[in-house]
This record gives structure tokens, sequence and C-alpha cells, in this order.
């Protein structure tokens, strides 16, 4: 009984250690592009803008507009993706068209967290999109992280395009 309670507590606290919050928006935006950038702008989205998006996504996306803040040639996107069941928030930072740094800033899954760290985040950087709105670099992947691993590919898509939307 002893070996039962003691593996259970085990688990639980394995679970409870991948959820989390690391970086709010707020911190994210000042620590990337400074504090004079704190008023987000939006972007409002046509029929065609969330048909794009459903297709990088790979289901549909009903939001009607999207919040981002803009400084210069920089811009910065606040967006979320599913993991396996629950969303995970991932701050974007894109300077001239490429991706500068990428920070997973609330992870609520119980397992493959391992996508939160500069080991894996920082394959992203200096990454753009091609023709057909994939990333031009490849992302290695995470044993037992293979759905966060993808949440945050396609967040770095989505990132890039809408970027070329408000910086043609």
């Amino acid at each position: 009984m002893r070996i039962l309670l003691t593996v259970l507590l085990f688990m639980i606290s394995v679970s409870a250690a991948a959820k989390g919050t690391y970086l709010t928006s707020e911190q994210f935006v000042s620590n990337t592009i400074g504090t004079d950038a704190l008023k987000p702008k939006m972007l409002w989205l046509d029929k065609t803008d969330k048909d794009v998006i459903s297709d990088i996504l790979s289901h549909s996306y009903n939001r009607m507009r999207v919040r981002y803040w803009q400084k210069d040639n920089q811009t910065v996107w606040i967006l979320e993706e599913i993991g396996k069941e629950k969303p995970i928030t991932v701050g974007v930072h894109i300077n001239n068209r490429m991706i500068a740094d990428l920070k997973v800033l609330a992870f609520r899954e119980s397992r493959g967290d391992e996508v939160r760290h500069e080991f894996f985040t920082t394959q992203f950087q200096q990454a753009t999109l091609n023709e057909e709105n994939m990333l031009n670099q490849h992302i290695d992947g995470i044993t037992g992280a293979t759905m966060s691993v993808r949440a945050l590919t396609k967040v770095a898509r989505l990132a890039l395009w809408l970027n070329k939307k408000v910086q043609p």
C-alpha cells in the first residue's frame, strides 16, 4: 500500500510540474521590443485570412481579429495553439520578417513541456516562411512531446504569416 501511495504521489507531482506560466504577455513584449510598445494593435481578419490560418493550423479558426505589438520592423504576437488537449500560449518576436525569439509563456498540458526550454526554442531563430507557408528550416522534434512540438511549429508559421499581413 505504501509503495502504491508513493507511486501515485510521484505521478501527480510529475504531472503538475509540466504546467505553469513562465512569462506574462506584458513581460514578453517588454523584453523583446521595449516598454514603449505596450499598446497593442489589432489585425482584422477576413474570410480569406481565416482560410489561410485554418490551413496553417490544420483546424478552423473563428476569431475575427488578432492582437499584436509593433515597433519599426518588429512585431510581437501572443498566440495559442492546442498541444494534445489544452492550449499552449506562445510569444513570437519577429524582426525583419524572421523569428528573433520564440518562448512558451504558459503551458497547461500534463506532459510535453520540454518545448519551453531554450535548447528547443532557439531552433526557430532566423526562421522565415517559404511560398507554401512552411518554415524554411527544419525543427527537430522531442520524443514524448510530439503534439507540443507541432503546436509551436504551427504558431511560428502563423506568426510569420500574420507579420506579412502587417509588414508587406
